[in-house]
């Protein structure tokens, strides 16, 4: 026989022992195929994954052709080292051809590190079984990798705690693909969590890697997420007001332009709110505070939130400050006093005026009481009188909404009336010293005038007929208040009204001193 036709049935020989790697290239490029067309983000290490497999099958097919050419010792050294790296690659494919492909069609998700856990604890048992099947003892390879891995694991522990910690991370399902985090001064979205590190995409469009371990060892903040509540986080846009303007004015304001002007990004539950936050040197500062459903667009949310805050503000007539200290000079001449008092003085007549218990009062008299009167604001949900207090001065209400409730022995409170608009509260405590009988709070902010006894006395020690006056004035508002729960006849009724005159008349003169 000759040369060439001894070199043809070696090779031969060497083919048809060695033709499953030809099938298993043949499936390797079918899984490749379906790995390309189905999982494009994993294209790159599919290609790399082939190209290994390849190289290794050309290796082991040249292996054979130095085989036959009788360099033996070189085809014996490349065919093992063909058929590690052929195992190796086919691992690779098979991987990812499961994790990447199969489970996630049959909607089975797994943690990632799973999956890679699970191909290098594949690349271990190849590598026992290749040194196994090559001849060496596998008990002493055990010991010799026992020692190997307590080496290992001493001199690669913070690698091993990047493992262990990314593990752990995904498990308990702390961190999440997909989650906006914020870590020290680094704000992003998760983007991977492998098995030693964590990326997270910026907005800037950067990509910083943290170390699994430091994330286990350090505090971070998920933004957004809430057990059982859809993805959204609360976001504070401040700005300062005057304090020319009552805060709920402002707070009313805002929140309306917020709430009724459908911007997008903006969560309608909860809804938005407006808080004063601060009482500032120089003017108030107020936050208004908005949920958003969309975390990446917090800048520009925020843009918008802040321009209808400003547009509403500036057709309601309010100015924004900025933080500052002004030094007002003003020559205050006495033109610019008595301006400044006519003004006031007008504005309290005019609220004595629209009143039917100062009706009996002359203009003079009525001016004695309005230079006295003390200017009171009330915030909405201040208690303007509190039932069973002894208070002597009532309230005259200029504007505003307040609740009249009636409390129960045992604490119910019930309301009774709401008065909407300018009247007076407190009557029977100025003019007798009787205890409030209900209790008023203050349902909007209320802008109102304190009218004490002292100030009144004088009045009617120089007009102890004014006395009468003003009973008959109580006793008519008293029973048109209880009108409607005294069931009885018009001749018991006005017999009643001027039983509690005199008891009102006695009272009123006592109080006054004018017996």
């Amino acid at each position: 026989m000759s040369q060439s036709e001894s070199f043809l049935n070696d090779f031969s020989d060497f083919a048809f022992q060695h033709n499953q790697f030809s099938l298993l290239l043949i499936l390797s490029v079918v899984l490749t195929t379906a790995l390309w067309l189905r999982c494009p983000h994993d294209r790159k290490t599919v290609i790399t994954s082939l190209i290994l497999y390849c190289v290794a099958f050309t290796s082991l097919m040249l292996s054979g052709i130095l085989t036959t050419l009788h360099l033996i010792s070189l085809g014996q050294g490349l065919h093992e080292a063909s058929i590690l790296f052929c195992g190796i690659a086919v691992i690779r494919i098979f991987g990812l051809f499961l994790f990447h492909l199969i489970l996630p069609l049959c909607r089975v998700n797994l943690l990632s590190i799973i999956g890679d856990l699970s191909v290098f604890a594949a690349y271990g048992a190849w590598l026992l079984i290749y040194l196994h099947q090559a001849g060496l003892n596998l008990s002493e390879i055990v010991v010799t990798s026992s020692v190997l891995t307590a080496v290992l694991a001493f001199s690669m522990q913070d690698t091993l705690g990047n493992i262990l910690s990314g593990l752990s991370l995904q498990l308990d399902n702390s961190i999440k693909l997909g989650d906006w985090v914020e870590i020290d001064d680094i704000k992003g979205r998760v983007s991977e969590v492998r098995w030693r590190y964590t990326a997270i995409e910026t907005r800037d469009w950067e990509m910083v890697v943290i170390p699994n371990s430091l994330l286990m060892k350090g505090r971070f903040t998920i933004h957004g997420r809430r057990k059982n509540q859809p993805l959204q986080w609360r976001r504070w846009v401040t700005f300062d007001v005057g304090y020319n303007y009552l805060s709920g004015q402002v707070i009313e304001t805002v929140q309306n332009a917020v709430i009724n002007g459908h911007i997008k990004n903006v969560a309608d539950t909860p809804s938005p709110n407006c808080i004063l936050m601060d009482l500032n040197p120089s003017a108030a500062h107020y936050a208004l505070r908005y949920w958003l459903t969309d975390i990446e667009l917090d800048d520009s949310t925020d843009s918008a939130v802040r321009s209808r805050i400003y547009a509403a503000l500036q057709r309601s007539g309010m100015d924004l400050t900025c933080p500052q200290q002004n030094i007002h000079l003003t020559y205050k001449d006495d033109n610019y006093q008595q301006n400044k008092q006519m003004l006031l003085f007008k504005e309290r007549m005019e609220a004595l005026n629209e009143l039917e218990l100062f009706n009996v009062l002359n203009d003079r008299e009525m001016a004695e009481v309005a230079e006295k009167l003390v200017y009171t604001p009330f915030a909405h949900g201040d208690t303007i009188m509190r039932q069973g207090e002894l208070a002597n001065w009532l309230f005259i209400i200029k504007s505003g909404v307040a609740d009249i409730f009636l409390e129960t022995p045992d604490s119910e409170r019930r309301l009774i009336s709401t008065t909407n608009g300018r009247c007076f509260l407190g009557e029977m405590g100025l003019m007798t010293g009787a205890p409030r009988s209900a209790t008023v709070i203050a349902k909007t902010d209320v802008i109102a005038y304190r009218l004490d006894k002292e100030s009144f006395q004088e009045i009617l020690i120089r007009r102890p007929d004014l006395a009468d006056e003003i009973s008959k004035l109580l006793v008519s508002r008293l029973f048109s208040i209880n009108n409607l729960q005294l069931q009885i006849d018009s001749e018991t009724r006005t017999k009643m009204m001027a039983e509690q005159q005199n008891s009102f008349l006695l009272q009123i003169r006592g109080f006054f001193g004018l017996v």
